[in-house]
C-alpha cells in the first residue's frame, strides 16, 4: 500500500451571527441607585425632610455597590488577561511532540479507514499493525519504500504519513465494524528497531479561534485541551 506525505491542511469555516443583547432591568446598578436617591430628595416633604442618617446610609450603600462593581470588573479583566496569556503561551509548544492519548480508529465494515502515523526517525523498512480491542494484531500494512516514480528508496524521511486500511484481516476476512488500534514497527537506517503509534504528532502551528487555542497535529487542528501530554 502506498505511503503518502500529509498534504493540504483542513480548513474550518465558522458562521458569524449577530446577536443583540438586552440589559437586565431586574438588577439595579449604581446609576439607578443614584437616580432613585435624587428623586427621593426632590420629592421629600419640606416639613419633614429626610433623616440625615438615612441619606448617609443610602450613600454608603451606593459606595459599597460601586466598589463591588469595580471589583467584579477588575476580576473579569484579570481572568481575560490570564486566559489570553495562557493561549499565547501555547505558542512555545511548537516543535514539540503532542500526545492525544489514544491510537484508536473507528472502522465501518466494508469501508476503507484512513489515519496518520508520525515516525520520529528515518525509516529503512517497517510495518503498520492493526490491533483489536484485546491487543491482538489482526492486520498489517507494509510501508511502501517507493517514491512517486516507483523507484525503491533506501530510506524515508522522518515525517507524518497517511495510510489507508482496506479492512481486510490477516486471514482474508473483512473486519467487522468497531474500534481498532494502530501501532507501527520499523527499522531506522542504523538498523535499530523502533516503534511508534498513531496519536503522537509534532506540533507544527498554533491557531486561535474565538479565544481558543488550536494546535496543528498531523493534518488537523485540534483544541489544546485535547492534548494529554507535550514533550
Amino acid at each position: 500500500m502506498a505511503i503518502n506525505s500529509v498534504g493540504q491542511n483542513l480548513a474550518t469555516n465558522g458562521e458569524v451571527q449577530n446577536t443583540q443583547t438586552t440589559k437586565d432591568k431586574t438588577i439595579l446598578g449604581k446609576d439607578d441607585f443614584m437616580t432613585l436617591l435624587l428623586v427621593e430628595l426632590q420629592h421629600q416633604d419640606p416639613t419633614e425632610p429626610m433623616d440625615s442618617e438615612k441619606i448617609l446610609s443610602q450613600t454608603s450603600q451606593l459606595a459599597t455597590l460601586e466598589s463591588a462593581e469595580n471589583t467584579n470588573k477588575a476580576l473579569s479583566d484579570l481572568a481575560a488577561s490570564l486566559g489570553a496569556s495562557q493561549n499565547f503561551s501555547s505558542i512555545s509548544a511548537i516543535g514539540k511532540t503532542a500526545d492525544l492519548g489514544s491510537n484508536a480508529i473507528a472502522h465501518d465494515e466494508g469501508s476503507t479507514t484512513s489515519f496518520e502515523v508520525y515516525f520520529p526517525q528515518e525509516i529503512k523498512n517497517g510495518t503498520i499493525e492493526i490491533l483489536d480491542t484485546e491487543g491482538n494484531i489482526v492486520s498489517t500494512i507494509p510501508i511502501d519504500m517507493k517514491d512517486a516514480d516507483g523507484d525503491v528508496l533506501d530510506k524515508i524521511a522522518s515525517d507524518v504519513y497517511q495510510f489507508d486500511w482496506d479492512g481486510k484481516l490477516t486471514n482474508g476476512n473483512a473486519a467487522g465494524s468497531g474500534v481498532y488500534y494502530v501501532t507501527a514497527s520499523y527499522t531506522n537506517p542504523a538498523g535499530e528497531a523502533q516503534t511508534t503509534r498513531m496519536g503522537t504528532y509534532p506540533i507544527e502551528a498554533v491557531r486561535f479561534e474565538n479565544g481558543e487555542a488550536l494546535v496543528k497535529v498531523g493534518s488537523n487542528y485540534v483544541p489544546l485541551d485535547s492534548v494529554v501530554e507535550v514533550y
